[in-house]
Parts: structure tokens; C-alpha cells; sequence
């Protein structure tokens, strides 16, 4: 699983390193990590194959035609870039990707078990204390749900 949070710098080519326990995590054919734009946020969403398979799988589940399948396939496949580790273990994030999403100069490498996210660190600071609220909230809200169903399967 791609776990913790990672503070990288992007050098001037838009080179970063991938942390060592993510590139472990990554094996197959393809000695690199899959990026595209993040359905869910702005920032680029990446992993290995078992992600992309992911992703193909669902598509392929929806019908050719279906608004929904084409925003999928222009979003993920249309924005997928395969970058491959150098020596150094780093890869080079696409241009066009960098622009969307303002990556500069800091930025931060997030795993969520399955895939991974890169962040630009300002925007990342905003977005994690707000997942950290919602959170909170979610999960006072499922133990008020779990009390409520004990109480009422007591009776």
C-alpha cells in the first residue's frame, strides 16, 4: 500500500523523486508510475498497473457511449502519461500536468493505499484540514449511527 506523506522539490526539468517505498510497491513490465489529472481533486492522481487496470475496469464496465464512460476515458486515459524511473529513482512530471495544476516548486506526495496523489504544498495544507474536518465529522456521524443501532436492536 502507498502510505504517508512525502515533502519533494521539483527541480528545474520537473524531475522528482519517488519516495523509495513507493517505487517498491510498483513492479511489472513497466519499471515506472502511471500519472493523470485526479478525478476527485486538483491535483495528478498516479500508481502502477494494478491502478490503471482499476480504471480500465470500471470503463469498461459502463456502456461505449455513456456521457459518463467518455469523461472517463478523456480524464484518465486522454490525460495518462507513463513516466519511467531514472537511476535516481526519479520521474519527470509532464508539463501539462505541472500547469493544471500549478506544480512549481514544493510539492507533496500523498499515499491512499492503491494509488498515490501529487499535491502542490500550499494547496495540499488547505485540502488535508479539510479531510481531516470532514473526517471527523463522518465518523462522529457512523459511531452516533452505531449507538443508535445497538440501542434500538437492545430493545
Amino acid at each position: 500500500m502507498f502510505v504517508s506523506t512525502f515533502e519533494k522539490q521539483l527541480d528545474a526539468k520537473r524531475r522528482i523523486v519517488v519516495p523509495q517505498e513507493f517505487r517498491a510497491l510498483i513492479s511489472g513490465a513497466f519499471d515506472g508510475v502511471v500519472c493523470f489529472p485526479s478525478i476527485e481533486a486538483d491535483c495528478i492522481e498516479g500508481g502502477g498497473q494494478p491502478l490503471l487496470d482499476r480504471y480500465v475496469g470500471v470503463i469498461g464496465e459502463l456502456d461505449f457511449g455513456d456521457p459518463i464512460r467518455s469523461a472517463l476515458e478523456t480524464s484518465v486515459l486522454g490525460g495518462l502519461a507513463k513516466m519511467a524511473f531514472d537511476t535516481a529513482g526519479r520521474i519527470t512530471l509532464p508539463e501539462q500536468l505541472c500547469d493544471m495544476f500549478g506544480l512549481e516548486d514544493w510539492v507533496v506526495i500523498v499515499g491512499l493505499g492503491d494509488r498515490f496523489q501529487i499535491w502542490d504544498r500550499e494547496v495540499f495544507q488547505a485540502h488535508r484540514s479539510a479531510q481531516r474536518d470532514l473526517a471527523r465529522d463522518g465518523l462522529a456521524r457512523l459511531r452516533a449511527a452505531q449507538r443508535v443501532s445497538r440501542l434500538g436492536g437492545a430493545s
